[in-house]
């Protein structure tokens, strides 16, 4: 069967599984450095907060979560339109797998340094954003891209919301045409196409992070 008349339908709904994979990666990697940070540097409170947050997200299922934001909120009065239901869910599950990405890498970094920071009279935030975190994030960018991945793969749930995404769109095609192998086939090559891209962006940033271009560096004299 000749494919071609609905590759049209199909990019449509590639381009708006990219659209809400980039747009929850970039809101779940702030959460996650927020959440990861305050399960460092937060003392007992905000620490026991960023935990609960960190459990909750990671100890659910991703579509019990979106099925939770998409029809029990709106009974309290809480409701949002399903592409940015499908944002949030996608960013607050991965910001809670990411938090505990950068609280392992923080907690990575050597005493001797920390004790280093405390000597020279460095501030807890002096030492997070010119001691910590420049190391940190080096360590944390691999775990981080796979984070990217599993968030493309687990973005095609969103389709069960009625967010004409890719899966959407094939699952549609196959309705009209009942040729399920070539249009299954087609949409496992276009989540390929996909992910080599996002894994191009990511290889690009962890360069560029690995350069030092995000965190100041510690002069030593």
């Amino acid at each position: 069967m000749d494919m071609t008349a609905y590759l049209p339908m199909l990019w449509q709904g590639a381009v708006v599984t990219m659209t809400i994979t980039v747009a929850a990666l970039v809101v779940g990697t702030v959460l996650a450095f927020f959440f990861g940070i305050l399960r460092v540097e937060g003392g007992p409170i905000l620490s026991a907060i960023a935990l609960c947050y960190t459990e909750v997200f990671r100890g659910t299922s991703l579509l019990v979560q979106l099925f939770w934001f998409y029809y029990a909120l709106p009974l309290v009065g809480l409701s949002f339109d399903p592409i940015t239901t499908g944002v949030l869910v996608l960013a607050a599950h991965a910001g809670g797998y990411g938090a505990e990405i950068v609280r392992g890498a923080l907690s990575s970094v050597s005493v001797q340094q920390l004790e280093a920071a405390r000597a020279l009279n460095f501030t807890r935030m002096q030492t997070l954003f010119r001691i910590s975190l420049p190391q940190a994030v080096v360590e944390m960018m691999p775990a981080f891209g796979n984070l990217a991945i599993e968030t493309l793969k687990l973005s095609s749930l969103v389709s069960l919301i009625s967010i004409a995404d890719l899966t959407f769109a094939a699952q549609s095609i196959r309705n009209l045409t009942l040729d399920s192998a070539s249009i299954y086939s087609i949409t496992l090559l276009c989540y390929f196409a996909m992910s080599l891209i996002l894994m191009v962006l990511i290889r690009v940033i962890e360069r560029f992070v690995r350069r030092g271009n995000v965190f100041p560096r510690t002069r030593h004299s």
